[in-house]
């Protein structure tokens, strides 16, 4: 195909002239922002190269490491995450981990030899209370700027970013209460987890402020953040009489409705069911699931400025943001026992 067919075919993509097309790809001035704009996305659209000298230099590379991907939560983050570096001009560098597969130090020391300017880690070791700091306090000794997103632990010297787990806690028991349930249990994660810790003090605190229930531990569950974890955490506590569930992960509350339907009891007829992130596609489920929104967005981007302060400069900061989590009302919550006396 020759060059003029080639212009001409840009040319009409953009809704541009020839002259037009050649000026931009030549890089010559006298182009608007947007008709440039318009021009670069035609080239993209049709599969075209764009030309070295156009291509945007990226201020650095930037690391992302992340947990398994099977929680529509994680991609959700990254995502949110790589937005963000990506309007301020960087290259993000997506470690995802797998069970069996390579563990967050090695995708950290990936990292460092290929010379990013910073890591953010979201759920990693950090939120691990069982784990060793030495691997966050040997890069922060070497001047790289990292982020902790979700977990915190007070002898890393960098800045972390958490939602408000106990306050996501109170929300739930505080929503399954006014709907008249009082056998209220909670289904978590390991309980070596920050998160899980937190999450148990709020709702502690919730059933002793709103029923005056002082021994809950029967209440509490334990289990894998997973479907079946979900499932295998109801389970018992459906058998010690609750009829309302706080999950600490949405994906845990669908196995939560799954253990349901698997005795009989219908959702939200006999059972009420909370969850928690509120991760995509999470509003389309049966029913479509009551749950306390995460603040992703707000998150994301706290993380990446606060990465790219210190990347530019500004000393590194041991800080914690706690972003407030959102109540979120679908069809998997009704009302309890007490209301249909």
């Amino acid at each position: 195909m020759n060059g003029h067919a080639r212009l001409a075919d840009i040319a009409a993509q953009a809704g541009v002239s020839e002259a037009t097309v050649s000026r931009v790809l030549n890089g010559k001035p006298g182009v608007s922002h947007s008709t440039r704009q318009a021009v670069m996305t035609a080239l993209d659209l049709m599969g075209y190269e764009r030309p070295q000298r156009l291509r945007q230099r990226s201020n650095g590379l930037v690391g992302l490491v992340t947990p398994e991907l099977d929680n529509p939560i994680f991609p959700a983050f990254a995502q949110a995450i790589e937005k963000a570096l990506t309007q301020h001009g960087y290259t993000p560098v997506l470690c995802t981990q797998l069970p069996g597969g390579a563990p967050e130090d090695e995708f950290t020391e990936l990292l460092v030899d290929r010379g990013v300017s910073g890591i953010v880690f979201v759920s990693g070791l950090h939120a691990d209370t069982t784990a060793r700091m030495d691997r966050y306090t040997r890069l922060i000794d070497r001047g790289l700027p990292i982020v902790l997103v979700d977990g915190y632990n007070e002898h890393i010297d960098a800045p972390f970013i958490s939602p408000d787990d106990r306050l996501a806690s109170r929300l739930a028991v505080q929503h399954l209460v006014d709907l008249g349930h009082e056998r209220i249990g909670l289904a978590l994660g390991p309980r070596r987890f920050v998160p899980v810790i937190r999450k148990i003090d709020g709702y502690k605190q919730a059933m002793s402020q709103l029923l005056g229930a002082t021994d809950t531990d029967d209440l509490i569950s334990h289990s894998l953040f997973s479907v079946e974890g979900g499932q295998a955490a109801t389970a018992q506590l459906l058998a010690r009489g609750c009829t309302g569930i706080v999950c600490a992960s949405d994906l845990m509350a669908l196995g939560a409705i799954r253990a349901c339907r698997e005795r009989g009891l219908s959702v939200p007829g006999e059972v009420s069911v909370v969850g928690f992130d509120d991760s995509p596609l999470i509003a389309f489920t049966d029913p479509p699931l009551t749950t306390v929104r995460k603040p992703i967005g707000a998150m994301a981007s706290a993380a990446v400025q606060t990465l790219l302060e210190e990347v530019n400069g500004a000393p590194a900061k041991h800080i914690e943001l706690i972003f407030q989590p959102e109540l979120v009302v679908r069809g998997s919550t009704g009302s309890g026992p007490l209301v249909n006396r």
